[in-house]
């Protein structure tokens, strides 16, 4: 009887997957494969020297890692990177950057902080994340407008605005009632003009703290402010054409993060990036690689002093740095 042999590149594949992939012991390997534990052995050195199996070390998390130092360095921000598996879903991913950023914003917010929202998916995920700390004298201030004809965002921001306070004892809750994006310029204008208005801006400026995260059009989690229609299409496709790739508190920018001509930011609510430089700490929060060209038109604009982000999207970063 003759006896057809495996070809040895399909038992180096079965070898590999049993063992690093099932947690199969050599031992049980050879049994299976009729050979001897020193060819199983040699099967696997072959599977890592032909690439089959590619043996890689995750970043460690926190500020210790080539990645974050390399960030860090660029932009001279503090950088928190959350080492996530490649494999992991948009949701789980978004909610471990979260659970991290919600571990800093709890180290920054101290007695009496003023401490600025900018109303997203990302804070709003942050905030689930906060557990209950007791501060006194901290101030909880809505930093651009939500409110838009076909999306009632109002109750939502609401009780955004209202978890932040909670988690910090926070007895004022400053909120913004002005469109996110106006319809025309002149009205955004008119309404700087109005003392109630006026009132808010001016907490603004007085802020300690800010939070936010970056939107981008295309992202996979999708970006409420443009998933909701706050932007119509044809405004957005002039804002495109004039060079913006996301933005920042509803203020778009262009990749090497200027913002200024671009239409659409005469009618924005939120903040510019020069307004957010006068904030002593800006943490913002990034759990999504789709969006890396905007957090680095972001980190350009200066806007940022902390950064929480995934591994996976840091290393998107410094990839669209280096090209």
């Amino acid at each position: 009887m003759h006896v057809v042999e495996e070809p040895r590149d399909a038992l180096i594949y079965v070898a590999a997957r049993r063992h690093y992939m099932d947690g199969a012991t050599m031992e049980t390997i050879a049994q299976e494969l009729g050979v001897s534990r020193p060819t199983v052995s040699r099967l696997l050195a072959r599977a890592r020297e032909t690439g089959v199996v590619r043996i890689t070390l995750a970043e460690p998390p926190g500020a210790d890692s080539p990645t974050a130092h390399r960030i860090a360095d660029a932009f001279d921000i503090r950088v928190h990177l959350v080492p996530v598996p490649s494999t992991t879903s948009a949701a789980d991913r978004l909610r471990a950057v979260a659970a991290e950023a919600a571990v800093v914003l709890d180290s920054l917010v101290v007695d009496g902080t003023n401490l600025g929202i900018a109303w997203g998916v990302t804070t709003g995920q942050v905030a689930r994340s906060l557990a209950p700390r007791g501060r006194s004298g901290v101030q909880i201030v809505q930093m651009n407008g939500a409110a838009h004809a076909s999306d009632p965002a109002t109750p939502y921001i609401g009780s955004l605005l209202q978890t932040y306070a909670s988690a910090f004892g926070a007895a004022t809750i400053i909120p913004f009632p002005v469109p996110t994006f106006f319809d025309h310029a002149a009205t955004r204008e008119a309404m700087w003009r109005e003392r109630s208005v006026l009132a808010v801006l001016r907490r603004i400026r007085e802020l300690d703290v800010a939070i936010f995260g970056v939107g981008y059009p295309g992202a996979r989690m999708p970006s409420h402010v443009y998933a909701a229609g706050h932007i119509d299409p044809p405004d957005l496709a002039r804002a495109l054409s004039q060079g913006a790739v996301g933005d920042v508190c509803t203020v778009l920018l262009r990749a090497d993060g200027t913002y200024k001509g671009i239409e659409l930011n005469a009618r924005a609510s939120g903040p510019t990036p020069q307004d957010l430089r006068n904030v002593p700490s800006r943490l913002c929060v990034v759990g999504d690689p789709s969006r890396a060209v905007a957090l680095l038109a972001a980190l350009r604009s200066g806007c940022v002093t902390h950064l929480v982000c995934d591994d996976v999207t840091a290393r998107s970063v410094i990839r669209l740095m280096d090209a």
